[in-house]
């Protein structure tokens, strides 16, 4: 029995395949395929030499949803709403774009104003109907859409979380009269309160479920026509999976999804090193994802966005910043030297790639300062090109008048200062110190980089996970099932009783239940967690606050939330309380690959020595050893400066840290 997961990142696609019976991982990175992420897989696979029918499971994780928002190319998109809320999504906030620019212009809306189309209708905030939904409107609109084409249709009205039979029956209408068009309602897609974050999670669901629809029956019938049987699943943003006939319908639950699989992979691995503590670090080729967890767990947010489009859908709370290995250094405005957010991408990427890339990159500067060796291809097949990188980087060192070898260091300091500031917001903005924490680095240039970012924060610890450069890969396979619902029902805590608090959580849980059972999961593998969302009165924006499902009372309610609020906030305002959402956690347990099993056998520090390479280190040509991981002893520290090596990533140990490989194969670093 085989497990496959198959991570689509901007530079590569990782495949971690599992054999259940032998307890074996297999891993392997190829090139990706932008215009049809599809190919990548099958090439991958094919390269795997696996038949596709010995496979049982297989979880992906796909960025086509957030490219289709990001590249403006989705479905030709209209969006019913009630009558006088036609400017909910031009309008938005009414954030201005430029700080200090008052004639700075909006930005375009996902939808022109023209296919914002009211409807008279009208419910209060209580969910009454104010005024009914008028039949033979819906009917007119209809028609008027079929005759312009129209891929896609949002029914987003006022309240209609409290009361979503109005949003229920014109899409009834709308699907009976556009049988080819999407149709999504704001109270499946989010019902919550807040129109214009409602509204554009809606919108921006409806604009890329058709490519979405199309991409995953591209790929479930090329994965059939290889002779594979096994149910796809889609990885989703909050750390979870879901069969892709669900995400076909709901594909903003994918939208942040690529960065989960490998904070999930990293709780895993923490809790069994004994390092639940942890600062994740995953630099890719084109960004790096930083995240937060404490005693095992990672925060959620609401607050995410894709391009200006508000996504308010539950995510894991992760910063995400446009760095990473193929992120382009150049002279900026006035001379300075930035570092990305552009990047060289799959194609053609950086210079040393020798696919034609004319600009220095992140990957370009490891290269010239010999920290990547070329006896390796890169993700098994990119040879690199010392001379090519030479020569890009020569051409920048030119313009600043400094020495080649001083313009790759001098990026590779930038890249690590701005990486420590992307920590220093998931950590130090939020009053935590991050050196009371390990990081934990992966992706394919994490390792390369992370004791410079640790040296940066003053932390002590780095962990270098097994499978580095596929880690969310193999979290894809850790993940377990998860549904996310949210009712959002305003009240003061003074005016609430606990026996409703409990009958909404109960009704949560019941949904939860309910879905999970549909997918194959006994009550015996089901797990929830509940929480509410409460604030002070008079104020815009909520915590999270994790109770029992059947908690004992309001008062245990009002004194968490004051410690919640006190420990992120400071002291109380003393003002009455409000609970606004309610929320349920649903999982479906899922079996988890095991890590590789550490075999010593012929291991050594002396046979683990592959030779040495010069590499600049602090400004400074140093012979260094150079080992193989996959021949590293367990237990047995080494004193950098070295190089480990292994297929996917390289990791750099500096002079002052020193390394060890933990019983489970984990790369210990520590601080002298």
């Amino acid at each position: 029995m085989l497990w496959l997961g198959v991570d689509v990142g901007g530079t590569f696609t990782d495949l971690v395949l599992f054999d259940v019976a032998a307890g074996a991982l297999r891993i392997l990175k190829t090139p990706s395929t932008p215009a049809n992420q599809a190919e990548g897989i099958l090439i991958g696979l094919d390269r795997l030499g696996v038949p596709a029918a010995n496979l049982k499971r297989i979880v992906h994780g796909t960025t086509v949803a957030t490219n289709t928002a990001l590249e403006g190319n989705g479905a030709r998109l209209a969006v019913l709403v009630t009558a006088g809320h036609k400017d909910v999504l031009v309008v938005g906030r009414g954030n201005r774009t430029a700080m200090y620019n008052i004639k700075a212009r909006p930005l375009r809306p996902l939808v022109p104003r023209a296919q914002l189309i009211e409807i008279g209708e009208r419910l209060r905030v209580d969910g009454s109907i104010l005024r009914a939904l008028d039949d033979s409107e819906v009917m007119a609109v209809a028609e008027r859409l079929a005759g312009e084409d129209v891929e896609a249709v949002a029914v987003c009205f006022l309240h209609a979380y409290a009361n979503p039979a109005h949003e229920q029956r014109a899409a009834a209408l709308l699907a009976a009269a556009l049988p080819r068009a999407t149709v999504t309602t704001s109270a499946e897609v989010l019902p919550e309160f807040r129109e214009y974050e409602r509204f554009s999670t809606t919108a921006l669901n409806a604009y890329v479920a058709p490519r979405m629809k199309r991409y995953l029956g591209d790929l479930n019938k090329r994965l059939s026509q290889a002779g594979a049987s096994a149910p796809l699943a889609i990885m989703t943003s909050n750390g979870g999976s879901l069969p892709a006939h669900r995400v076909e319908a709901m594909p903003v639950l994918s939208m942040l999804s690529g960065p989960a699989a490998g904070v999930i992979a990293a709780g895993h691995i923490g809790a069994s090193i004994g390092h639940a503590d942890l600062i994740t670090c995953d630099m890719g080729g084109t960004s790096t994802d930083v995240c937060l967890l404490r005693a095992g767990d990672y925060a959620m947010t609401t607050e995410g966005r894709v391009g200006p489009f508000p996504v308010k859908i539950r995510q894991i709370d992760i910063n995400s910043i446009g760095l990473g290995g193929g992120s382009i250094a150049a002279l900026g405005a006035g001379g300075f030297l930035s570092v990305g957010p552009r990047s060289a991408g799959a194609m053609p990427g950086p210079a040393c790639y020798g696919r034609g890339g004319q600009e220095p990159t992140i990957t370009d500067a490891n290269v010239v300062l010999g920290r990547l060796g070329l006896e390796r291809p890169l993700g098994g097949e990119i040879g690199l090109e010392a001379a090519a990188a030479e020569r890009v980087m020569a051409d920048l060192a030119r313009r600043l008048g400094l020495g080649t070898k001083q313009t790759a260091a001098g990026i590779l300091r930038i890249a690590a200062v701005s990486l420590a500031n992307a920590i220093k917001e998931v950590s130090v903005m939020r009053g935590i110190d991050p050196r009371d924490y390990a990081l934990l680095a992966f992706g394919g240039a994490g390792p390369l980089h992370a004791a410079e970012i640790a040296d940066e924060l003053g932390m002590k610890t780095v962990v270098v996970p097994p499978l580095p450069g596929n880690f969310s890969a193999l979290g894809l396979l850790i993940a377990d099932v998860r549904r996310d619902f949210v009712r959002t029902r305003v009240s003061a805590t003074s005016k609430t009783s606990i026996e409703e608090v409990r009958a909404a959580l109960e009704e949560l849980k019941r949904a939860g239940a309910a879905e999970l059972d549909a997918d194959g999961f006994g009550p015996d593998r089901q797990r929830c967690a509940a929480s509410l969302d409460m604030r002070y009165l008079g104020q815009s924006f909520e915590l999270s606050v994790p109770v029992a499902v059947d908690v004992g009372g309001m008062a245990e309610i009002e004194h968490a939330f004051a410690e919640l609020y006190a420990a992120r906030y400071g002291a109380p305002t003393g003002r009455a309380v409000e609970i606004v959402s309610y929320r349920l956690a649903a999982w479906g347990l899922s079996d988890k690959p095991q890590l590789p099993r550490f075999n010593g056998d012929g291991r050594s520090l002396t046979a683990a020595v592959r030779g040495t390479r010069g590499v600049n280190i602090a400004g400074a040509e140093r012979q260094v050893a150079v080992m193989d991981r996959d021949r590293l002893p367990a237990g047995e520290a080494r004193n950098g400066p070295l190089l480990i090596e292994e297929g996917g990533t390289t990791t750099l140990v500096p002079e002052g840290w020193s390394v060890e490989l933990d019983a489970i194969g984990c790369l210990l670093m520590r601080r002298s």
